[in-house]
């Protein structure tokens, strides 16, 4: 149970980097819904739920991650701020893994 829901956490977090976090979650739900009642019993059922609801940080470790990240790009581009792809990802992923990090110390902590 525990390896499961860190995999999730993990695995939500750089999947939501990649894609946007509102089609991640839609897509996340049905999966999330067949696997709860399968650990229930064994264990709060929460600790399958919360790592796809920490998926928030990943959104960030791209550009492309979260809609308010292209916002900010396409506002800073006119007025003559570049705002590019990698240069993102470069200060945006470690910044994103520190925080999956926490958030994984604190998953372990409270439901494991």
């Amino acid at each position: 149970m525990a390896h499961t829901g860190i995999a999730i956490l993990w695995a939500s977090a750089f999947l939501s980097a990649i894609v946007d976090n509102i089609p991640f979650v839609a897509t996340m739900i049905p999966l999330i819904k067949n696997m709860a009642p399968a650990f229930a019993a064994r264990s709060h059922p929460a600790a399958v739920v919360v790592p796809v609801a920490r998926r928030l940080p990943g959104g960030n470790g791209t550009l492309i991650g979260a809609s308010a990240n292209l916002t900010v790009a396409g506002i800073s581009e006119r007025n003559g701020v570049p705002f590019r792809f990698i240069t993102y990802t470069l200060y945006a992923a470690p910044m994103m893994v520190v925080s999956v990090a926490i958030c994984h110390v604190y998953l372990w902590w409270r439901y494991f």
